[in-house]
């Protein structure tokens, strides 16, 4: 009864959440009915209810796979240099707007954010224009100044920084904002006290700043180590142009599961690939969350 009257009260904010609550059923909860495809050999003809069951052989056909090993690898380490360098960089940058003045302020929030709302196709494009081996910006550069072209899609070692870079350029500006965002909710007394105190900025950005922006950090990174082991489908793809050369650094987990699903078409093993990321991403959650809280629970998200 008291939930009953809890909703006739908002009932016209729960009406305004209505297309965000239907979105996330369909997209998000819906597809858990169809998991079962994991453990089955699915047949078109068949449907998943006559499709014959395997067990495990879904996953072990990922898991026994030559390349399983290396795009493991890749997913892992390029999530973790993107949330480590995404952070440090993104809070520098926070801190650096939150001292300017609001006339250079707005210039440089369009210039960070603009590039966040660009498709991975056109950052693809982008990118092309930069390192192709013909008519690319770089290499023309290079021969300007009397240096030898590089194939850029024919030599996989540039990609780990290329990947990086492209990939801090599209996202760095959001991450700022957010956590500007969080500067902003910081009380201004506590600078103001500094100042009487003699305090420099270094000092107030060390024992105020960073302090108190630490639980949004924390927040912010025990969800990306739920997502360490998906990585950014467009990121892979598009950007290296799905190049075979190149799949020794920019092949990962989401981009090797689509190619077996065009090229084979075995549905089952892109869904056990799929349900292993997730399960392993909230094992993560978990675990993230378990040990930030034994060590300060305030900065737990749970």
């Amino acid at each position: 009864m008291t939930e009953w009257k809890y909703f006739k009260k908002n009932k016209e904010l729960f009406i305004l959440s209505l297309p965000g609550v239907i979105y996330t059923f369909i997209f998000a909860y819906l597809p858990l009915l169809f998991l079962v495809v994991a453990f089955k050999r699915f047949r078109f003809d068949l449907g998943i209810l006559g499709s014959p069951w395997v067990g495990l052989d879904n996953f072990k056909f990922f898991f026994t796979s030559q390349a399983a090993a290396i795009i493991t690898r890749n997913t892992v380490l390029y999530n973790l240099t993107f949330i480590v360098l995404t952070t440090v960089i993104s809070v520098t940058l926070a801190i650096l707007l939150n001292e300017m003045t609001s006339k250079w302020l707005k210039i440089h929030q369009t210039l960070l954010f603009l590039p966040y709302f660009l498709s991975w196709v056109v950052v693809g494009y982008i990118t092309q224009a930069f390192l192709d081996s013909k008519s690319g910006l770089i290499n023309q550069l290079f021969e300007t100044y009397g240096f030898s072209p590089v194939n850029w899609y024919q030599e996989a070692k540039y990609w780990p920084f290329i990947i990086i870079l492209v990939h801090l350029w599209k996202h760095i500006g959001f991450a700022t904002l957010v956590y500007y965002g969080g500067l902003m909710g910081i009380d201004s007394t506590y600078y103001e006290a500094a100042k009487i105190d003699g305090a420099s900025k270094w000092q107030m950005i060390k024992k105020i700043t960073i302090p108190l922006l630490m639980p949004l950090i924390i927040i912010l990174f025990i969800v990306d180590m739920g997502k360490i082991f998906r990585a950014e489908f467009g990121l892979f793809y598009f950007v290296p142009n799905d190049v075979s050369f190149l799949y020794s650094s920019t092949d990962v987990i989401d981009t090797y599961v689509y190619r077996s699903l065009r090229v084979v078409g075995d549905l089952g093993m892109a869904t056990a690939v799929g349900l292993y990321q997730s399960i392993i991403g909230l094992i993560l959650v978990v675990s993230t969350n378990y040990i930030i809280r034994k060590i300060n629970k305030d900065h737990a998200l749970w």
